[in-house]
């Protein structure tokens, strides 16, 4: 058994990251993804039983993890579904095209968050919706911090996401608590809770549901960054089920009790399409909204900064590793020589979600004379595209795992339940499915990222030089991270 003082050889990675420390990595990375920057747009989709779409986004993403669980205690090493896939179907087009696919993810990812991290500094600042451009500004100055944080290297990225994990619960704790007061002041009557959005007619209490899962299993991504550390983590068979499940199970938990607070506290009316900042605007916790205002808006942009950290490191180890294997240009395998830490694979990744931002802004500019219902949210564009990416790959890695059952298992191996798994499959595609009709233009986007991915390969292909394959049988399309510079 790996112990911290495991030091393993140049090019591999040392055991550092303990069972704790990866339950806060999934916790923290899972909560700060969706909750502070969705729940105005989920409560807009469903109506007052928003909580009710946390609950089915919990419930499907809590499945797919089951999967991730029984994978990572066969394959302890970097790389998660690229590996995963590659072990089911042996085909390395498909291998590809599904990192490129989780690279696309992250990045959209970023930049959703990066975009509801301004939310929250715009009002503390007092910056009005229309400063478009100032706006972005704040975005690209966010992101490029977050990129240097992560120059700095995994060990210290991962301790600090402990730290920020403490302080975003403390914020939603306040959340639960003002529901709590608004519960037996009778702010809000808790019938609400069972109020759907009808304007679809017949049905459309599920299919209210249903849009509000499409938006809120982004809340519940992030977890599968986890799988892009095993190989630096200690005991990854025993740590792996425990910290994934049971963060991921946490979560849930707290999102269900704030989306109940927040729905008993605001009137729904008031809460869509906005942030968390109106259930303290209603003032009724026992400090004045206007000092919790301040207080509540610094820890939700911790909390958007504590998954974006965790975000960009798997962003980058992917990149990485594609790159160590020939399949991208090989300057994103360059590793600082002191920070140990990928810094073009950094640097690239940051430009694009710069660029997706700018972008995003540019259309927000040309759109001025329509409604504001009608112009694009770019929080909401780029939390679509990153589900629709990974409902895909979550539904096919569920996939592989069914396909790799009985192969390569010790008495160490977790197997996840198969009725589970294939309820996970229908949800994943289902939600997909509902996403891209309710939302067709998201796929402009999605292919752009593609794009981004195929002209990289083309380069490497065309241009790059070929580097011998090391000796491995599965050596040709493992991903690989750089090391830690310290330990934990």
């Amino acid at each position: 058994m790996p112990t911290e003082t495991d030091v393993v050889q140049h090019g591999e990675l040392k055991r550092s990251i303990t069972a704790k420390q990866l339950y806060f990595y999934v916790v923290g990375d899972v909560l700060g993804s969706g909750i502070y920057v969705l729940v105005g747009l989920v409560a807009a989709a469903v109506g007052g039983a928003f909580w009710m779409a946390f609950l089915a986004g919990v419930a499907i993403a809590t499945i797919t993890g089951l999967a991730y669980a029984e994978l990572v205690t066969k394959y302890p090493q970097a790389a998660g579904a690229s590996l995963y896939i590659h072990k089911a179907f042996r085909n390395p087009a498909l291998t590809f095209f599904i990192t490129i696919c989780m690279l696309s993810a992250n990045m959209a990812a970023v930049g959703s968050l990066a975009a509801g991290f301004v939310r929250y500094f715009s009002g503390l600042i007092g910056l009005p919706e229309d400063a478009i451009w100032a706006a972005t500004f704040i975005a690209l100055a966010f992101i490029a911090l977050i990129t240097i944080i992560n120059l700095i290297g995994i060990t210290e990225s991962v301790v600090a996401n402990v730290i920020m994990t403490f302080i975003e619960i403390s914020g939603l704790i306040i959340v639960v608590i003002i529901g709590v007061v608004a519960l037996v002041e009778g702010v809000n009557d808790p019938s609400v809770l069972l109020q759907f959005n009808t304007e679809g007619g017949a049905g459309s209490a599920v299919l209210a549901v249903l849009a509000g899962v499409s938006l809120a299993f982004f809340a519940m991504t992030g977890f599968e960054n986890a799988a892009n550390v095993a190989e630096e983590t200690i005991d990854p068979s025993h740590a792996f089920p425990r910290a994934l499940i049971g963060g991921m199970m946490t979560a849930g938990v707290v999102y269900v009790l704030v989306s109940i607070a927040a729905a008993l506290a605001v009137p729904i009316e008031t809460l869509a399409g906005n942030t968390l900042l109106e259930v303290i605007r209603a003032d009724l916790f026992f400090v004045p909204a206007s000092v919790m205002l301040v207080v509540f808006g610094i820890i939700a942009m911790i909390a958007i900064s504590n998954t974006t950290l965790v975000t960009v490191v798997a962003q980058s180890r992917i990149l990485f590793g594609m790159a160590r294997e020939n399949v991208v240009p090989r300057v994103f395998s360059k590793v600082h020589p002191t920070r140990r830490s990928p810094y073009v694979a950094l640097i690239f990744g940051a430009v694009i979600v710069g660029s997706l931002l700018v972008i995003g802004a540019a259309i927000r500019t040309s759109q001025a004379g329509i409604p504001a219902e009608d112009q694009l949210d770019i929080v909401d564009r780029l939390a679509t595209i990153t589900v629709v990416f990974l409902l895909f790959i979550y539904a096919l890695v569920i996939v592989a795992c069914l396909k790799l059952r009985g192969s390569d298992e010790t008495s160490d191996t977790y197997r996840a339940n198969t009725v589970l798994l294939i309820v996970g499959i229908i949800g994943n595609l289902a939600v997909l499915a509902y996403t891209l009709i309710d939302d067709p233009d998201a796929l402009f986007w999605v292919a752009g990222l593609l794009a981004v991915g195929l002209v990289l390969y083309l380069v490497q292909n065309f241009f790059g030089k070929k580097k011998p394959p090391t000796a491995g049988p599965d050596r040709a399309t493992q991903v690989e991270t750089p090391p830690a510079s310290k330990e934990l």
